[in-house]
């Protein structure tokens, strides 16, 4: 067995606490149906992942943009057993009306999070939800609660904590404490990924339904950044950097330490170098959630070069005995002085199991393995009706958390967070933008009435 071998092989034994009792679908009496909401790029790459595991029935698909959900149902037959061609919708009201789904797999941009996973919680299925759950905090609280009256498992993909190479090293660095006294992280991201283009004002285009693709945003001009995968440049349909970026970062810290709630959360910066592109969101920003004897101190720049150009995003964490880098590729463990070993691990890949990895459009293919240990582990949750490795509670924490530091930097001053009445401590201007308003006739989900 050479090195190679050894570390599939040990990444697959610590990788299997986490997926439970899962067992792939095939001894099943009916294969599970499943639905998707939102059939561009992130949503399509994760859901054929999902086929890759287990024999579901993909019996119906939703998106406003009638071409690319053409598209998407076309894949779709391609790639399931049955060959059969998913039912489509442009609303999912209607979808799940009409249809009776085990699963539905939200992949919407994120301003339409929230009113969807609520929806199929209330329809009796169980959900698998993209990063963050939500827009703003309020939303994030809503779609707990339903979770849990509804009694339905839903998993975020924050998929870090089912990454093979990062599972092995919490086991094999952090947990036997080869790190020592940890009393600092540092997580970024220093990638040139704020859209920098200024594209004139248009009509939409005949297969794209803009009023129901803002839904509850404000409703704005259209033109070609939005639609499609760009609508993260802006703060109506997204929560920026932090929101897309650094709850990545964070969720891996957080679970690998086994952090909760920060106590307090500061944050700085704004549009500091890109000015002219039609882009709101920030391109530097510094934010500080502090856990007590941990602070964790995330930086994003879109701008230069990174300090470490081999870990461009990732996180940093120090002990008095060691140094751990971690990202979405590999991992290396730094020993401090001549007493310890390095450690190094890279990501997972299996083409000898499945080739189609590596010619399947726009996928990520170091995170194909770490996508399918999720929807593993989700399905093991769903077959045992326990609590998924990336459970609604723990995006909500993650995702609140990264809009409060977003929250903390258009203010000017820190917060203090008191996670059992779920409100910023006595701070009526900051509490008051826990909940964005919602465009009519769109309702903003209540917690106490979801």
């Amino acid at each position: 067995m050479d090195r190679r071998d050894f570390l599939k092989a040990g990444v697959a034994s610590l990788a299997l606490p986490a997926l439970g009792a899962y067992t792939a679908g095939a001894s099943r009496q009916k294969p599970r149906r499943v639905g998707l909401i939102g059939c561009g790029w992130y949503g399509k790459a994760a859901h054929f992942r999902l086929l890759q595991i287990e024999p579901v029935e993909v019996v119906a698909l939703c998106d406003v943009d009638s071409r690319m959900l053409a598209e998407a149902a076309k894949m779709v037959a391609e790639r399931q057993v049955s060959k059969k061609i998913p039912r489509t919708y442009g609303d999912y009201r209607e979808m799940l009306k009409r249809e009776k789904l085990d699963i539905v797999h939200v992949a919407t941009p994120d301003h339409w999070h929230a009113l969807a996973m609520i929806a199929a919680v209330k329809a009796g299925a169980d959900v698998y939800v993209e990063k963050p759950i939500s827009k703003d905090v309020v939303e994030g609280q809503a779609m707990l609660t339903a979770a849990r009256k509804y009694k339905r498992v839903v998993q975020v993909n924050m998929q870090r904590r089912s990454t093979p190479h990062l599972v092995e090293a919490r086991e094999n660095i952090i947990k036997p404490g080869k790190l020592g006294k940890i009393g600092y992280v540092e997580i970024c991201c220093y990638y040139h990924m704020r859209n920098r283009s200024n594209p004139p004002d248009i009509d939409p285009p005949a297969h794209l339904d803009w009023d129901m693709w803002t839904g509850p945003a404000p409703m704005l001009p259209y033109n070609k950044i939005p639609h499609p995968r760009g609508w993260r440049a802006f703060m109506e349909y997204s929560n920026g950097i932090v929101g897309d970026m650094c709850v990545h970062m964070l969720d891996m810290v957080r679970w690998m330490l086994d952090l909760g709630w920060p106590k307090t959360i500061s944050s700085s910066g704004g549009i500091l170098v890109d000015k002219d592109s039609r882009a709101n969101i920030s391109d530097t920003q510094i934010a500080t959630f502090d856990f007590g004897d941990i602070p964790v101190v995330w930086t994003h720049r879109t701008w230069g070069s990174a300090p470490d150009p081999e870990y461009p995003w990732a996180g940093f964490i120090y002990g008095d005995k060691g140094t751990l880098k971690a990202d979405v590729h590999k991992y290396d463990f730094i020993p401090r002085g001549r007493g310890g070993e390095k450690a190094h691990g890279d990501a997972l890949y299996e083409y000898d199991k499945y080739p189609e990895d590596e010619t399947e459009k726009d996928l990520e293919r170091h995170v194909a393995s770490a996508i399918r240990r999720h929807w593993k582990n989700f399905l093991a949750a769903v077959d045992s009706r326990g609590r998924p490795v990336s459970d609604i509670e723990e995006g909500y924490i993650t995702a609140t958390s990264c809009i409060l530091a977003n929250i903390s930097c258009k203010l000017g001053r820190s917060l203090a967070w008191d996670p059992e009445k779920g409100r910023v401590v006595d701070d009526d201007e900051a509490n008051s933008l826990l909940r964005r308003p919602y465009r009519r006739p769109w309702i903003h989900p209540d917690p106490r009435t979801v």
